[in-house]
């Protein structure tokens, strides 16, 4: 079926639209917000999370892979063991980083990249005060911060549940670019 600009016109005008103004910018940012039903937001959460989880996979993969050759040409060979703190850290950043590049690239919005991001810090944080406490073995904090780090996501996820679902129409979304009134 061939679609002609006035066919294309009418369905994103019969769309919810929400204008988002930029004071420094000359144009006018239209995001179309679909209505979408719960098996779709559901679908539209999964592929998020997985879309996230594959970068940092990704990242904590070869990250380590360098990680541990560095740590070996040092002398240590089970540098999870030998340097849990630094291990813990490398390993945070192996995965957060990777995932905001990659939140970034797709076009989430500042604020909930770095919610996204702030997770995994925390999460270090926490892992390193239960081992300074002995709670936790120091030789298992980042095997242990490898396992939750992807749950730890869900909780940065669930409070801006309309952004994830796809509810809330961020710039991942179609983004209409028109120039803005009066310019």
């Amino acid at each position: 079926m061939v679609e002609t600009k006035e066919s294309a016109s009418r369905e994103v005008h019969a769309l919810p639209v929400r204008a988002l103004v930029d004071s420094s910018s000359s144009h006018l940012d239209a995001v179309v917000t679909p209505k979408l039903g719960r098996r779709r937001q559901i679908g539209h959460f999964v592929v998020h999370y997985f879309e996230m989880c594959l970068p940092m996979c990704i990242g904590f993969a070869l990250g380590d892979l360098v990680y541990f050759w560095v740590a070996r040409q040092f002398g240590y060979s089970h540098p999870f063991r030998q340097l849990p703190e630094l291990s813990v850290l490398v390993v945070t950043f192996n995965m957060t980083a990777p995932m905001v590049v990659w939140m970034l690239f797709r076009g989430m919005r500042h604020r909930p990249t770095t919610e996204m991001a702030a997770a995994m810090p925390i999460l270090a944080l926490v892992l390193l005060v239960l081992g300074w406490l002995a709670i936790l073995p120091k030789a298992d904090l980042a095997l242990w911060e490898h396992g939750l780090m992807m749950p730890v996501m869900l909780v940065p996820m669930l409070f801006r549940i309309d952004v994830y679902t796809g509810r809330a129409g961020h710039t991942m979304q179609t983004v209409l670019r028109r120039p803005a009134l009066g310019s």
